[in-house]
């Protein structure tokens, strides 16, 4: 029991040594830049380090019909679409039948930010029956009709006559929802972009900076077809039903293609737009909120108060009530802390307010399971028992308890995390993340970390007087300290 119990020990110690290394800050004690190198530090969500989130809600066309796949699809377009934005720790999930929830922690630009959501809502290159559209016109396609917003917004287009197989001038779509539908001829959509499986920035047979594009093998076929046939005429890039460019087609292009006469800052929005390609339906902001990095800042610090007073009250009084067993247990909620935070560093999880307090909560769970185990101890002692098999009696029967309450609260942490996902509520999926893994390793403290060390005491110096175990022997039965 000796041997196994200082095995045991040094287990512990050994996790709680590399637990510790984890949650301390990158700077500190970083062998071989390891952590910096596997992205090991705290994920703070939206309510921590400031940031924009916005609920985007599919606006399909007459006839177009809305289904998983569908705002899946949609979902991942956006994700990439994000990606090129540079934004650490993006959450980008479906809400329901026709939302997609995306949260922007860190974003400098919100407004920025909403617009490039917006202008990447449905893409394609269409036929303007040879009659060139200025950047900026609404227009019906083949694939929907076209509504005026309440208002609208332009940017500057690109200056010159465009020219090489396709020249540029984007404009940025409005940032409104639509309330009516245009008027006008309906053009027909040559090919879409999902079409497009690639596009970048690249350099044209003169060192002028374009935009390159690929075609996959069947919108390939279908663009050779019309670009062979109509060389000299004008083509147009549309977005959300407003035309973003309109270019003269000077050759045949097949599988790549070439869009010039921008500048440098134009071409890496139009390539990055182009390579994200069509979302399947258009989307409309329904919801955007911003939050502070100052508010968040702040929502940090009085978390951090929060669980210095809350832990203190607590070691406080399970020290008194339980004395050595409630000093151990507070030894093992310690552990606990370290392990818990290492693993929100590792797996990641992202923090937000509401994972901040599943991580407190399971931290009263924890305790939770110690009291049962130490009133059950002091149960043991007053039957007559002696210490050491008081101890062991109180674990094993406290056990099924512990098992069945914590079962049950992983259960309902499974159903809280779906709800949430479903829902596209991440308050809920961070605060049912956190309080599942929390549970998983307060059993693991509780059960394991304090029992051990109790028998380690015991090993070094039986103990002899129960009032260590907080009983009070004058008005205890007394209990026989002989093992």
């Amino acid at each position: 029991m000796r041997s196994r119990s200082n095995i045991v020990l040094l287990l512990i110690v050994l996790v709680t040594l590399v637990s510790t290394w984890v949650t301390l800050p990158s700077d500190l004690l970083d062998f071989g830049n390891i952590k910096e190198d596997n992205d090991i530090y705290v994920h703070e969500g939206l309510d921590l380090q400031g940031g924009l989130q916005v609920i985007l809600e599919a606006r399909p066309s007459e006839g177009q019909q809305i289904d998983s796949d569908v705002l899946n699809g949609t979902r991942d377009t956006i994700e990439r679409r994000i990606g090129g934005l540079g934004v650490s720790e993006p959450l980008i999930q479906t809400r329901g039948d026709d939302q997609i929830v995306v949260e922007l922690p860190g974003v400098d630009e919100p407004q920025a930010a909403i617009s490039l959501l917006q202008e990447t809502a449905l893409l394609e290159i269409i036929d303007t029956q040879g009659v060139p559209l200025n950047p900026g016109t609404r227009v019906n396609t083949s694939l929907g009709a076209a509504t005026v917003p309440n208002t609208t917004s332009a940017s500057p287009t690109a200056d010159g006559t465009p020219s090489a197989d396709a020249t540029a001038s984007p404009e940025a779509s409005p940032t409104v929802p639509p309330v009516a539908t245009v008027e006008g001829p309906t053009y027909d959509t040559i090919i879409s972009g999902s079409g497009i499986t690639d596009a970048f920035p690249t350099q044209d047979q003169f060192g002028t900076l374009v935009v390159g594009f690929e075609l996959d093998g069947e919108a390939s076929d279908t663009f050779f077809n019309y670009t062979s046939s109509h060389i000299g005429q004008p083509m147009s890039i549309v977005v959300d039903k407003v035309v973003i460019n309109t270019a003269t087609i000077n050759n045949a292009i097949s599988n790549e293609g070439q869009i010039s006469g921008l500048t440098a800052q134009q071409v890496t929005d139009l390539s990055l737009q182009l390579k994200s390609g069509a979302l399947e339906v258009p989307l409309e902001v329904v919801q955007s909120r911003t939050v502070g990095p100052t508010l968040g800042q702040d929502s940090i610090d009085k978390s951090i108060v929060a669980g210095i007073v809350g832990l203190s009250l607590v070691a406080i009084m399970m020290i008194l009530y339980y004395r050595l067993p409630g000093l151990l247990s507070v030894v093992a909620l310690l552990v606990y802390t370290s392990i818990t935070f290492a693993l929100f560093k590792v797996i990641p999880v992202t923090l937000t307010l509401a994972g901040i307090a599943g991580f407190i909560l399971s931290i009263g769970m924890a305790v939770d399971a110690n009291v049962l185990i130490f009133a059950r101890l002091k149960d043991e002692i007053r039957t007559g028992r002696t210490i050491r098999n008081a101890i062991e009696a109180g674990f094993d029967h406290a056990w099924p308890s512990i098992r069945d309450s914590n079962i049950a609260t992983m259960i309902t942490c499974v159903i809280l995390y779906w709800f949430g996902r479903y829902t596209g509520a991440s308050i809920i999926q961070g605060f049912a993340l956190t309080l599942f893994i929390g549970v998983v390793v307060s059993m693991f403290t509780a059960i394991i970390v304090t029992r051990t060390l109790l028998r380690v005491i015991l090993n070094i110096r039986p103990i002899t007087n129960q009032w260590w175990l907080g009983v009070e022997s004058t008005r205890e039965t007394s209990a026989s300290v002989a093992d």
